[in-house]
Formats: structure tokens, C-alpha cells, sequence
């Protein structure tokens, strides 16, 4: 089928309300910036299915189980979109086939990846990153109930889905445990060299915010010469 603005309208108009209305930093503002990054990446990357890329983005997250109460629950949301927005069987997979792509759960490789799914997915973890990036994770952490940082939780190594939803731990491993492993997982070009940037400013962040848990006296005397 052909793609038409049409269908963005449509599913803007079915998931606007819903995400207006998260806390944990997957808002609506995310899905925006999502957008734009994508839109901007698919240009630099030469893709000419700049609408397929749009409705990735809007949809990237219309199925994701931690803003659900289950997940089935999450993929009848995304199903009932598809369906609303009235596209056919084998475009509801193709989207279905690239939101799963985009989940740093999801286990795709590269080679599996589609080039709009790798766009769009390359813009969501440039959302995760950078100071945007630690703005949301702060934030998430806040919805869950995650403390900042504890001497005691040690970073984990190995993690599955359940454990990484489930188990204990703290913003500060958060970057650790995912956020400072995005800058190698990015697929596209103009991706990787967007996240160098942000992985710095990252690294930076938690240095310093470590070395003023630790002797914030030290900090302050410093910020006097």
C-alpha cells in the first residue's frame, strides 16, 4: 500500500492523548524529538521513505510493556492504531516487524534491520543520550522509585528483559548498565557520529556527579579558583 500523511494524522490524533499524559520521560515531547531526529538522519542517510520513517517514529513506543500494565496489553494498543489508522496486513507487519527492531530489548542485528528501522531506532537512543538523555533517565528512575546512586546496588553485567524491569538498582547504573553502551549500537552513519557528542557529555556528567557524591567539598573549593 502507499503510505499518506493521511495515516500520520490519523495515528497522531489515536496516540496524542495517551502520551500527553506519561510521566517516566516516553512523553510526547520524546515522540517529537524521535521524530525529528529520525526525519533529519533519514535525509542524511538518503532514505526516500521519509513517511515509513515518520510513523515508525510516532509509533516507536504505542507498544512498549513498561508503559502498560501488561504485554499483552501493550500490543492490543498498538494493534488497535494499526487498525484504526486503517493500514493493510502486510504494512501493519512491516511496522509491527520495525517497532520490535527499535526495543534495545528487541534482538535484531543489523543485518536484520531494514533502513527505516534503523533510522528510527538510531534516533531513540540519541533521545537516551546527551544531556536530554540524563534529564529523562532522572526522570524515569523518579517514576519507578529508583534512588540515584547506592554505594551497595552493584552494577550488572549481564541482564535479561525480566531482570532489567524488575530487580533493583540506581539511575547512575542505569548509564553503565545501558546508556554508555548506545554509542556502539548506533547503525547508521550520520547515528554514530550524532552520539559521539553525547556519549562525552554523558561520561562527563557521571564523573562528576561520582566525584561530588563522594568529597563534594572538593568540588566546591575547585569551582573557586
Amino acid at each position: 500500500m502507499k503510505l499518506l500523511p493521511e495515516h500520520i494524522a490519523a495515528a497522531e490524533n489515536c496516540i496524542r492523548s495517551f502520551f500527553e499524559r506519561d510521566h517516566s520521560g516516553h512523553d510526547w515531547d520524546h515522540i517529537q524529538r524521535v521524530r525529528r531526529t529520525a526525519l533529519f538522519l533519514c535525509k542524511e542517510e538518503g532514505c526516500s521513505d521519509e513517511l515509513a520513517v515518520d510513523l515508525i517514529a510516532l509509533l516507536h513506543d504505542a507498544g512498549d510493556d513498561k508503559l502498560y500494565s501488561s504485554e499483552e496489553e501493550a500490543h492490543r494498543a498498538l494493534q488497535t492504531v494499526l487498525q484504526e489508522i486503517q493500514l493493510d496486513d502486510e504494512y501493519q507487519t512491516f511496522i509491527l516487524e520495525a517497532i520490535h527492531c527499535i526495543s534495545y530489548s528487541g534482538g535484531c542485528t543489523q543485518k536484520q534491520i531494514p533502513i527505516e528501522a534503523a533510522i528510527v531506532r538510531d534516533a531513540d537512543r540519541l533521545d537516551a543520550m546527551g544531556a536530554i538523555g540524563i534529564a529523562r533517565a532522572f526522570t524515569y528512575g523518579g517514576a519507578i522509585g529508583s534512588k540515584f546512586y547506592d554505594e551497595s546496588i552493584q552494577v550488572r553485567h549481564e541482564l535479561t528483559k525480566e531482570a532489567y524491569r524488575t530487580e533493583e538498582s540506581t539511575v547512575i547504573n542505569h548509564f553503565y548498565e545501558k546508556l554508555l553502551k548506545l554509542k556502539d549500537l548506533m547503525l547508521t552513519d550520520s547515528g554514530k557520529k550524532a552520539a559521539n557528542h553525547r556519549h562525552k557529555y554523558m561520561e562527563e556528567f557521571v564523573k562528576q556527579f561520582l566525584k561530588e557524591w563522594g568529597d563534594p567539598h572538593e568540588t566546591a573549593d575547585s569551582g573557586k579558583h
